[in-house]
């Protein structure tokens, strides 16, 4: 299974859990340390692990491997890493404070066609 799929499957799981804002950035020129991120975020920290937990499960049904997922617990960034795909899961607050998309500003964004993305 390519990237753009598995980056599919995973925008699916976060708008079935109705992630806001969806975002693909592709990084492959900004970064070395992996190709696409996956930006999203939730409203408070039971949907922010529903999130986290939807791209979790879609993915393992898939037989698609997650390296590790870090800050679950705490729910407020919850970082699912994928090896080429880093997804990043936020409360709202902490995206608006660490507004990843303009950190990497320099970084193209990726078209997705879920029903939640704008």
């Amino acid at each position: 299974m390519n990237n753009e799929e598995i980056i599919h499957i995973a925008a699916e799981a976060c708008d079935d859990k109705r992630a806001e804002d969806i975002v693909v950035l592709n990084m492959k020129e900004v970064s070395l340390m992996t190709d696409y991120f996956l930006i999203c975020h939730g409203s408070n920290e039971r949907q922010v692990q529903a999130i986290a937990r939807s791209i979790k499960d879609s993915l393992e049904e898939k037989d698609i491997h997650i390296n590790r997922m870090e800050g679950f617990e705490q729910a407020r960034w919850i970082l699912v890493d994928l090896g080429d795909i880093v997804c990043h899961v936020f409360h709202k607050d902490e995206r608006s404070y660490y507004n990843l998309e303009r950190l990497w500003g320099d970084a193209s964004q990726v078209e997705l066609n879920t029903g939640n993305n704008g």
